[in-house]
């Protein structure tokens, strides 16, 4: 399996239109072969940046998933509202837990 843990900073005043367009992106990936989980988090103590934790079958299926126009234009869509480049984060290797029954 391949995580990825990643923070995107968004312009002052943007988050909840960066979250909204994240969210529309996890809806997506729903129907995305080899994606897990894709979960969209923020913190009350930062109001400019928004969270993702995704779970994947592969980095493959991963890489796969952003060839996709769908995607494409949901990244064309959030660009603009970032401060910065989005940020790794963390590459994870999840080997399981609640919400993953496919792990080895």
């Amino acid at each position: 399996m391949f995580g990825l843990f990643g923070r995107l900073t968004a312009k002052p005043g943007w988050r909840d239109a960066l979250v909204e367009v994240l969210l529309e992106a996890s809806r997506g990936v729903a129907e995305v072969e080899g994606c897990h989980l894709y979960v969209v988090s923020t913190s009350p103590d930062d109001p400019d940046t928004a969270w993702v934790f995704e779970v994947w079958e592969t980095q493959e299926a991963h890489a796969a998933s952003l060839r996709y126009d769908t995607a494409r234009a949901l990244i064309k869509r959030a660009l603009p509202l970032l401060a910065g480049p989005p940020e790794s984060g963390q590459t994870l290797t999840p080997v399981g837990g609640l919400g993953l029954t496919n792990y080895s």
